[in-house]
């Protein structure tokens, strides 16, 4: 299978020795790659790392074959990525702020700025300024301008975070769909357990700083319990906890 994604010792560390330790990890192209783990575990950091927002104290990143450190720009050019929280200017459109966006790609034309806007479940609404929208419609704009460069792979910190039941349900069905007839292949970041059962294929969990399993959610079902009680286990083995059953 082809390497969209290679993580290999990645190491941050911050003040009173937070932050991420020998975290080493592959996603593949197909793959809904879901990076699970509590708040403060270091997931947002690997993505900030990842995406060249931060620099590691060691380890490498390579995307497409591309190391990041040597050749950001094509590492990240066929990349699209939401950190944190969905930027946008709300005085102005969806629309105008996708036109913005698109200044940043090469030939971006406006009809991919309204194939976005359908894509995501905003094209009606493309003329109205962001600050009247929801949570949800801003993490979906947010979405769509990651769209914009037609990248192949799509990375998501946290985009389901503050949303009602009915958002959580949008963004995870056009993740399903992009991932299934556009062939789009996504690392999502959560601390929701049933969020990543109901999207991911795969799943790596990070906690205290550490990757402590990489699982797909195919040998999860074989053991016949859910994903948190397979988190659950994995959190107990890594403290050094017997684990029953």
């Amino acid at each position: 299978m082809e390497k969209l994604l290679e993580v290999q010792n990645l190491t941050k560390i911050y003040k009173k020795d937070r932050g991420v330790q020998d975290i080493s990890f592959d996603i593949f192209k197909g793959d809904i790659f879901g990076f699970l783990g509590p708040n403060g575990a270091g997931k947002t950091t690997v993505m900030k790392v990842i995406t060249g927002l931060i620099k590691p104290d060691r380890g490498s990143v390579k995307i497409l074959g591309h190391n990041i450190a040597d050749d950001f720009e094509k590492a990240m050019g066929k990349v699209g990525a939401v950190i944190e929280t969905a930027d946008s200017y709300e005085y102005m459109s969806a629309y105008k702020n996708l036109k913005l966006a698109a200044r940043f790609y090469n030939d971006v034309k406006d009809e991919r700025i309204d194939e976005v806007l359908e894509l995501v479940g905003l094209e009606k609404y493309k003329k109205e300024k962001v600050g009247e929208f929801s949570l949800g419609m801003k993490q979906r704009l947010g979405l769509a301008a990651a769209l914009l460069s037609k990248p192949e792979f799509i990375i998501l910190d946290e985009p389901t975070n503050g949303l009602d039941i009915e958002g959580v349900v949008e963004i995870r069905n056009i993740v399903k769909m992009l991932a299934k007839e556009q062939g789009v292949s996504f690392f999502i970041s959560s601390h929701v357990i049933h969020e990543m059962e109901l999207t991911c294929s795969r799943v790596g969990i990070i906690y205290d700083g550490r990757l402590i399993s990489q699982v797909t959610m195919e040998e999860v079902k074989a053991q016949n319990i859910s994903l948190e009680d397979y988190f659950l286990k994995c959190v107990k083995e890594s403290r050094g906890e017997v684990v029953n059953g």
